[in-house]
């Protein structure tokens, strides 16, 4: 009996979906968080690159602080604040480097959990962070565009049993622009990535129906 490539895909797909892995992660409307209210965020090695050239900004820790609303039925978006946002110990290659947030607050967006792993994933947006090696003239911007809104996103995920939020390499529409006198280790439009995991104090517990 002949089987036709496309009734293959076609059962392929209904058995994916019918997973307890596939029907576990969904989109959320509303969430809820305990305790909310104000929380610090500290992470150790966080790295700045350029995935083109290879280039990299690395800091020994970062911290974030704001906010987080507490309570059950809360939309996503805006879901937190983050109205502090530093770097220290960076460097560029083996010289000192300065790194600084702007675009604050930042807003914490929540877009989807997955029930059976307790991980919400979302977005930071309105970020602008700009680089300075201090061994060079080189200076550059991590956002979402060449203009001078602080348009950057960020994708994340928050787990809720170890209290860690991660950035995370994909997902977001970062990249490098305004660079000036770089030679070529940063480029305009050259995409971007932050790598760092964030200790949430006090640990909230995220969750969505």
């Amino acid at each position: 009996m002949r089987t036709s490539i496309g009734a293959v895909v076609l059962a392929a797909a209904a058995a994916l979906a019918a997973s307890p892995s596939a029907a576990a992660v969904a989109t959320a409307t509303t969430w809820t968080v305990s305790p909310g209210g104000k929380i610090t965020a500290t992470a150790g090695k966080t790295t700045l690159a350029d995935t083109r050239t290879g280039a990299t900004i690395p800091c020994e820790s970062s911290r974030m602080s704001g906010t987080i609303k507490p309570g059950s039925g809360l939309p996503g978006p805006g879901i937190g604040s983050l109205a502090t946002s530093g770097y220290s110990l960076c460097s560029g290659g083996p010289f000192p480097a300065t790194v600084t947030a702007s675009g604050l607050p930042w807003r914490l967006n929540l877009t989807s959990y997955n029930r059976s792993t307790g991980v919400a994933r979302g977005t930071i947006s309105h970020l602008r962070i700009a680089a300075a090696p201090s061994s060079t003239p080189c200076t550059a911007v991590i956002k979402g565009t060449g203009g001078t809104v602080p348009d950057g996103v960020a994708s994340v995920s928050y787990t809720s049993k170890t209290g860690i939020l991660k950035v995370l390499p994909t997902g977001g529409n970062l990249h490098w622009y305004h660079a000036r006198r770089c030679a070529g280790i940063i480029n305009n439009g050259d995409a971007a990535t932050i790598s760092a995991s964030y200790t949430i104090s006090p640990r909230q517990v995220i969750t969505s129906p």
